[in-house]
């Protein structure tokens, strides 16, 4: 089955615009971090008081600013891979490559989503916290968003191995790049 060509700029401008949106959001929650960190390290430098909870903020946010970043990242076609054998090999032996490369993205992230969706519910049922004392942390936002993510690039994964096996060509690079 083929996208006609209005559905599929629509399927590609609602992709494009959710994974720029996941990408913003990861840049300002660095920047909070960053503030974080800067607080905590002053407080700690001239006062020798630690922001209390700043360490237990900075591990769940790492996790959840790695994911956010993911879907862009892999609409881009930004993932590493090495060009070694893939720029040596015909076309048909890329698109081979590719369409590996995009199931075993799809199968991971699907897997992923699929086996964080369980544990996510649980910590929102049972009220899980990370840390003790001054500042306790949810857990389930960070679970959930994981889980939403993976999906999300799973159906990233999904999109660009169809435009593959349908001979479409992929998102215009000029245009991602301006996200």
């Amino acid at each position: 089955m083929r996208l006609t060509v209005n559905s599929k700029k629509i399927v590609e401008s609602s992709l494009k615009n959710l994974a720029r949106a996941c990408h913003v959001v990861s840049v300002f929650w660095v920047l909070v971090l960053a503030i974080i960190i800067f607080i905590d390290v002053s407080g700690r430098f001239l006062f020798a008081i630690p922001l209390l909870g700043a360490s237990e903020i900075i591990k769940n946010s790492v996790v959840s600013i790695t994911f956010l970043q993911l879907p862009l990242a892999i609409y881009r076609g930004g993932m590493i891979r090495t060009t070694l054998v893939y720029d040596r090999v015909s076309p048909d032996r890329q698109l081979y490559l590719r369409s590996l490369a995009n199931i075993l993205g799809f199968l991971f992230f699907l897997l992923t989503a699929l086996s964080s969706w369980g544990p996510a519910i649980e910590a929102w049922q049972i009220g899980e916290y990370e840390g003790e004392g001054a500042l306790r942390v949810p857990t389930y936002p960070v679970r959930f968003l994981v889980a939403a993510t993976a999906a999300f690039t799973a159906l990233v994964y999904g999109y660009l191995l169809y435009l593959d096996w349908t001979n479409q060509p992929g998102p215009d690079k000029r245009d991602v790049a301006r996200a």
